[in-house]
Parts: structure tokens; sequence; C-alpha cells
């Protein structure tokens, strides 16, 4: 199996968002970062193509949604993600 040079930070990472976790539950929690991973590339292919085309609808749900594309709001973007604290009892 050939590899490509990050599966070892990868693992380390997991483990470091695992914690004590149980490996059943856990995966609820990566399966869901990966959905919202997909939604929020998707979501922004869309943004970038809706800001060339049109910037007054970048913003505007129905354009995504006639495409069979998630609108993803602001603060649920993987974007905002890096820049939202992570201070137990913060809310966003």
């Amino acid at each position: 199996m050939a590899t490509i040079g990050f599966e070892e930070k990868l693992w380390s990472a997991a483990d470091k968002l695992r914690n004590n976790m149980d490996a059943a539950e856990y995966k609820h929690v990566v399966l869901g970062l990966i959905f919202l991973k997909y939604v929020s590339d998707t979501f922004q292919e869309k943004w970038e193509e809706l800001m060339k085309e049109n910037p007054d609808f970048a913003e505007d749900r129905d354009a995504y949604m006639a495409d069979g594309v998630f609108w993803v709001p602001e603060t649920a973007r993987w974007s905002y993600i890096p820049e939202t604290p992570t201070t137990p009892g913060c809310s966003i």
C-alpha cells in the first residue's frame, strides 16, 4: 500500500479528537464533520460561481436550492470553524 505522507498526522489528529470517547460513538462525530465539509465545499463552489456571474445572488438561498446545493448559513460554513473560539461553554 502506498502512502502519501500525512497519514500519521491524520491518525494523530483523529486520536486527539476522540480523546476518551468510545469508537462507536466517535463515528457519529466524524461522519457529521465529513458531511459538513462536503456540504460546505459544494456551497463554496456555487458561491464562487455566483460571485463571478452576479454577486447580488451570492447570498440568495434560492440560487443554491435551484441547483440542488444545500444553503449553508455563514456561521455554519467550514471556513467559519477555525475562526470560532474553542473555549468550553462557547456558543456559536
